[in-house]
């Protein structure tokens, strides 16, 4: 249980609740990988509550998904395949969101000396360069795991 609470923290330190890491930090090593609501309860000994809650924000965020198991009433949770790379290309739309604003906040400082919008401008630079090396980083992950996948047979 020490790397699930480890999880959490990690979550917690990026700005995401704490229970929503644990969940996810369990769904990394459970086994099975699907897990019901009151399992999740039970060993993360939380409220029911807390838990779905913290399931829903994981689905939103694209993390995890919802799952049924055939012969079986009941919703059950697991990490959704390729998620940190939907992650990423969630995190790209907010960056060129940051840039656009950016880009904004500088029209609207255009009569200003240079050295009034360093830091609109430093703002601008930083978002419009991951704007443009993220696909390219991420495009290079998805060949490096497809190379990987065609090594293992898988």
């Amino acid at each position: 249980m020490h790397f699930v609470e480890e999880v959490g923290l990690m979550f917690e330190l990026v700005g995401m609740p704490r229970m929503s890491g644990r969940i996810f930090g369990w769904l990394l090593i459970s086994e099975p990988p699907q897990q019901s609501n009151n399992a999740l309860a039970e060993v993360l000994q939380a409220s029911k509550g807390s838990i779905s809650t913290m399931t829903r924000f994981l689905i939103q965020l694209g993390l995890i998904e919802r799952v049924s198991i055939p012969g079986d009433r009941r919703d059950y949770f697991q990490i959704k395949d390729h998620a940190w790379s939907q992650l990423t290309k969630q995190r790209l739309v907010q960056i060129g969101a940051f840039r656009k604003l950016a880009e904004r906040g500088l029209d609207l400082m255009s009569a200003f000396p240079t050295q009034h919008k360093r830091r609109l401008q430093e703002m601008h630079d930083i978002h419009a360069f991951w704007e443009r090396e993220l696909p390219l980083i991420d495009e290079r992950w998805e060949q490096e795991q497809e190379n990987r996948r065609m090594s293992e047979g898988t």
